[in-house]
């Protein structure tokens, strides 16, 4: 099989994986990877898939020989979602972390390892990667809000003010952070 029907059968996949099409996308993602089993991307969707159908097991499987073909941020954050899932918290925050130092624009790994700092108590570790998102895209209200979060747990809440403010600024109608500054200011 060639290259473009590699590509073709990827391309089909994904798109029945977004309409939900799970039976579909899961023939296309097989051929795909049978087709040219040097590309981790097949494997991702059928990891996906997976998941969506409860096979963590499964899912742990193909995010693993994803892994084996190229380890990138996906992988990663795919394997921590499943140790995550299975309770193995202190494995999975290291995979978010690995998933950050590849792409620190990785949401899934974001918002995961922002519930383990609080999970685990590593708020101070956690913030390094929130900053570093931020030094990339300043304007994203979600990730400022949740270092705010982690500096008022951190009763740093000058700081966390700081952030709030300029959560507010930036995106007026974000009401989280309208209502955790009232928290600070009552």
């Amino acid at each position: 099989m060639s290259h473009l029907d590699y590509e073709i059968n990827k391309e089909l996949g994904e798109c029945y994986l977004f309409m939900g099409e799970l039976d579909k996308a899961e023939d296309y993602y097989k051929k795909a990877a049978s087709s040219n089993g040097v590309h981790p991307d097949p494997y991702l969707g059928l990891a996906t898939i997976a998941v969506q159908r409860g096979d963590l097991d499964g899912a742990l499987d193909l995010y693993s020989k994803a892994h084996g073909i190229d380890a990138t941020d996906k992988t990663f954050a795919g394997i921590g979602l499943i140790k995550m899932e299975r309770g193995d918290k202190e494995e999975a925050y290291d995979l978010f972390m690995h998933a950050l130092d590849k792409n620190p624009e990785n949401m899934v790994a974001l918002l995961s390892l922002i519930r383990l700092g609080h999970e685990l108590e590593r708020l101070p570790q956690t913030m390094v990667p929130l900053e570093h998102y931020l030094s990339i895209n300043p304007g994203k209200s979600e990730v400022r809000y949740s270092l705010a979060g982690c500096l008022v747990c951190l009763d740093r809440k000058e700081e966390a003010r700081t952030q709030l403010e300029a959560v507010i600024e930036n995106d007026p109608d974000f009401a989280p952070a309208r209502e955790l500054l009232a928290l600070l200011d009552a």
